[in-house]
């Protein structure tokens, strides 16, 4: 039962963090809101929640390797900079399927760093799910603009923020990993981004307050899940979001549909899921130690 709660728990912070684009996009008919200030609404807003909820149960952040949770906060800082900045110069699927290269970036350095998370079945899941990837974005028209490099870029840093996490969760409890990465994450976008910020009206502000939410819970989600699931594991069950992305872009903000070969696509991406979802894994999870 942990095992099958961890898989939807992560299930769910997909549709979360679909949905996050999806209100950047809705923004952007009628206001100039930078990907920058909704990350640093978003960090803002998590650490003022984590603060609320470790004072209401009388705890502190319980930090003991101060590498792994910086580690995680600028990585993952960065991957959403990256990944929010995608949904302004391309589309929100392109955006969500790009951001989802970073399975196989999880899968490669797994194999170098967490040897004990070595496992065949999910190694052959992985190209698997890549494949799907490519043919949904549909490689006779793909080249690399601002907008798929930023998503690209968001991939990269997003297996460097889990692998962080995973590793990290086997030391510090969910609140601690929240609390560094929401506080870092904050003031990174402050310092480096603090001249793109300006108090919002009331319509900037329901974006703003709607997108952080949307992305925290994801966040929350995410970190709870991967207590109960290995890194490779957890990172092809997100990309469900690529459906998310496939399915609902047409009506959630008017993108264009799916060709066949994008649902040939989105079909190995249903496969690979799935025999992930259903077997047993044979590489177990870190973290054990903290809940």
């Amino acid at each position: 039962m942990p095992f099958i709660f961890g898989q939807l728990t992560i299930l769910a912070s997909a549709f979360c963090f679909y949905f996050a684009t999806v209100i950047i996009r809705w923004s952007q008919e009628t206001t100039q809101i930078d990907p920058a200030y909704y990350a640093f609404c978003r960090f803002l807003l998590g650490f003022l929640i984590v603060c609320i909820v470790l004072a209401a149960r009388r705890q502190r952040p319980k930090p003991e390797k101060y590498h792994l949770l910086i580690g995680r906060a600028l990585s993952n800082g960065a991957a959403v900079l990256c990944f929010y900045s995608a949904v302004q110069y391309s589309s929100v699927a392109e955006a969500n399927m790009l951001n989802m290269t970073y399975p196989v970036f999880v899968a490669l350095f797994s194999w170098v760093f967490l040897r004990s998370q070595r496992d065949w079945i999910g190694m052959l899941m992985v190209p698997i799910a890549i494949v799907g990837i490519w043919l949904i974005i549909s490689p006779g028209k793909f080249h690399v603009g601002l907008g798929s490099a930023y998503g690209l870029a968001s991939g990269l840093l997003a297996s460097a923020a889990m692998l962080y996490l995973n590793v990290s969760r086997r030391y510090h409890n969910v609140n601690t990993v929240l609390f560094f990465m929401f506080g870092i994450g904050s003031l990174l976008m402050l310092i480096l981004f603090h001249n793109r910020f300006f108090w919002p009206n009331a319509r900037e502000f329901y974006y703003l307050l709607a997108c952080s939410l949307v992305g925290i819970g994801g966040q929350f989600l995410v970190t709870v899940g991967f207590r109960y699931v290995t890194a490779v594991e957890g990172s092809i069950i997100s990309s469900a979001r690529i459906l998310l992305a496939a399915m609902l872009g047409p009506l959630m903000v008017g993108e264009h549909s799916l060709t066949m070969l994008g649902w040939v696509g989105a079909l190995l991406l249903f496969i690979a899921n799935a025999v992930l979802a259903l077997r047993r894994p044979h590489a177990e999870p870190l973290v054990r130690r903290h809940i």
